[in-house]
């Protein structure tokens, strides 16, 4: 079976390379012609752990292919992924796929979209005169992790009323379902909730770890180990409850933005959904004042920020609380020298000439009074803090991540201030009063 996947940006690339993957015949197709090519010889414009390797492989076998000639590739596929990042051109994409095909092609929309979005397209179609049978698939990988999420999901949904389309798509992820990895089958409503439902959920469960945490700094409380007890309860699961973490992501802020406007459009107040997007903001300010309380001033204080990305593993940056926090720093006064393994091109975008962008991490922490760990890359843990100890102006941690064993740092001569931990050096909760 022909499988044909149309986008060029960050859920297409995934989405192609993932499905050629499973073993089926994969047509990438998109109007740029640079882009098509670069995505051919592996050349993805992020960072993805394992997905320029898969893409090459992928390629050298020819199960995967590139494309910019839209009427062929809609001749020639049989079911069609729609997999852009934003849609904006959704409607007329799927009118010309569904006019050049020649039967009815089974287009499944997997850009993120309005709830209500894909009832209305399917009605724009009958409106046309044109046959297509729609279905709804929502992604649920996160930057950083795609490929890992796509081949191990919690579970696939569908929206549709096409039985037909449901076996024909149980075929293309034949694998998944062997493995007994639970189909939903459902209406289109129901899966655009969902994605964006589970964006808010996330969130929730991230600002109430770190509101914990909070509280366990003033209480002599360990985050670390209560969250891990708490993630051990299977009502609860351990994923997104690390303390320090923030919200982020290519599409988290505009999920909850778009469900936040669906609920006050149907008079709905989601008042939870905006206290966990309070506290998310209120992160920065918060590890901000650890920072000032270990300095005594942000004034003139120089800062190593190693990490900018919004975790490990991506050089996504949106939504990244080390962002924010070089954002925030630079405001009070304090000179930023920064590092992340990948994601400094795109930070340099949102910066402005903020900080000073270093080629190690070594570099970073050169004469400065405090370090600061802004992204959990585990590369940093294996750093040569002797070293490091050295290069410091002064020796001050303040991890935001709660990336590095904290005896040995204070063992090495380091003042260690974690998340939601006692400052035992210290004697008192870090930042507290």
């Amino acid at each position: 079976m022909q499988i044909g996947v149309y986008g060029s940006g960050y859920l297409g690339t995934v989405v192609s390379a993932c499905l050629a993957d499973f073993g089926s015949p994969v047509s990438c197709c998109h109007e740029d012609s640079s882009r098509m090519v670069e995505m051919s010889q592996g050349k993805v414009p992020f960072h993805e752990k394992n997905l320029a390797d898969m893409i090459r492989r992928n390629v050298r076998s020819g199960r995967l292919s590139y494309s910019t000639d839209i009427d062929a590739f809609a001749r020639k596929a049989q079911i069609i992924f729609l997999a852009e990042d934003a849609n904006d051109h959704l409607a007329s994409l799927c009118k010309r796929i569904a006019a050049a095909s020649q039967r009815a092609p089974i287009l499944v929309v997997m850009t993120p979209g309005l709830v209500g979005a894909s009832s209305a397209l399917e009605a724009s179609l009958k409106e046309a005169g044109l046959k297509a049978t729609l279905v709804t698939q929502p992604t649920f990988f996160t930057a950083g992790c795609a490929v890992e999420d796509f081949n191990w999901p919690d579970r696939i949904v569908f929206g549709t009323s096409s039985s037909e389309a449901v076996l024909a798509l149980k075929q293309v992820f034949h694998p998944l379902v062997m493995r007994g990895v639970p189909v939903i089958v459902t209406n289109h409503e129901t899966v655009e909730l969902l994605r964006v439902a589970s964006t808010a959920f996330l969130a929730t469960k991230i600002s109430f770890i770190n509101e914990i945490a909070n509280l366990c700094e003033r209480v002599n409380a360990d985050a670390i180990n209560l969250s891990l007890a708490l993630g051990l309860d299977k009502k609860i699961a351990p994923r997104c409850l690390q303390p320090g973490a923030g919200m982020g992501g290519l599409f988290a802020e505009t999920d909850m933005d778009s469900l936040g406007k669906l609920a006050t459009d149907h008079g709905i107040v989601m008042k939870v959904l905006g206290a966990a997007r309070e506290v998310n903001e209120d992160l920065t300010g918060h590890l901000i004042s650890k920072i000032a309380a270990a300095v005594k001033s942000i004034q003139g204080t120089q800062v190593g920020l190693l990490g900018l990305a919004f975790k490990p593993n991506t050089n996504a940056v949106e939504g990244s609380s080390a962002l924010r926090l070089a954002e925030e720093l630079a405001v009070q006064g304090a000179k930023v020298r920064a590092y992340d393994p990948v994601a400094m091109p795109n930070a340099k975008l949102r910066l402005n000439g903020q900080v000073l962008y270093c080629d190690s991490a070594y570099s970073a922490v050169e004469g400065v009074d405090a370090l600061v760990v802004g992204t959990g890359w585990p590369e940093f843990r294996s750093l040569d803090f002797d070293r490091i100890k050295h290069l410091v102006k002064r020796a001050i941690i303040v991890d935001t991540k709660n990336l590095l064993d904290g005896p040995r740092m204070r063992a090495i001569g380091f003042e260690y201030v974690g998340v939601g931990r006692r400052d035992v050096a210290q004697g008192r909760a870090a930042g507290a009063p």
